[in-house]
Order: structure tokens, then sequence, then C-alpha cells
């Protein structure tokens, strides 16, 4: 008889332990970190190329959200980056999507804390 209660105390507790394990999603956040090698400059790397592809639309007086200087530009940087991946549209508008060299320069200036150099 106390082994049979036993059983089923343990039973319980393993019973238990892999109900909640499943509780939770416990599959691992992968995150990654650019390949940054250089440090990314505002002024001369990503203020000309938000100028070159994103002021037709985001300049001042429009309605969609400027871009037109490093406060701007840093304080809506994920979401522009978001959009230069395609999320939720593709930016620049009408495309093409610009090179993986210049996304890779925004993400690393994002990862280097946007810096105003």
């Amino acid at each position: 008889m106390k082994k049979i209660g036993l059983f089923a105390v343990l039973a319980a507790i393993v019973g238990f332990g892999f109900v909640n394990s499943c509780a939770k999603d416990k599959v691992p956040v992968i995150t990654t970190t650019p390949d940054c090698v250089d440090t990314i400059h505002f002024a001369t790397q990503i203020a000309p190329m938000i100028q070159d592809n994103c002021l037709g639309c985001h300049d001042t007086g429009g309605s969609l959200p400027t871009l037109t200087n490093h406060s701007e530009i840093s304080a809506s940087a994920t979401a522009v980056l978001s959009t230069l991946h395609g999320t939720p549209q593709l930016m620049p508008q009408g495309g093409p999507a610009l090179n993986d060299t210049l996304i890779q320069q925004f993400t690393c200036w994002i990862s280097q804390g946007k810096l105003n150099n």
C-alpha cells in the first residue's frame, strides 16, 4: 500500500512538472549582434543615406514622420530599420530596397548607440 501511495505522489509531482514546463514558451530568444567592425558616423553615413532615400517623402511639412535631423532619425530608428527590411512595408516606397551594406550600416549605427557623430 505504501508503495502505491508513494508511486502516486511521485507520478503527480512528475506530471505537475510536465504541465508547468509547457506553461511557458521556453524557446530561447536568439539575438544577433551585427558585425560592426567600424564606427558608423551619423554625419557622413547615416544622414546622407536618409537624405538620398527618405527625404522625398519624410521631409518637413508632410503628414509622414519627418527624418530631417539626428533627433528625429534617432527617435524613429527602430521603425526605419523595420521598413528597410520590409515590415510592415518596404521602404523606400516604390523600391527597390536599399542594398545590404546600407542596411547593415544603419543597423550598426543603432547598435552603437545612435551616436550624433
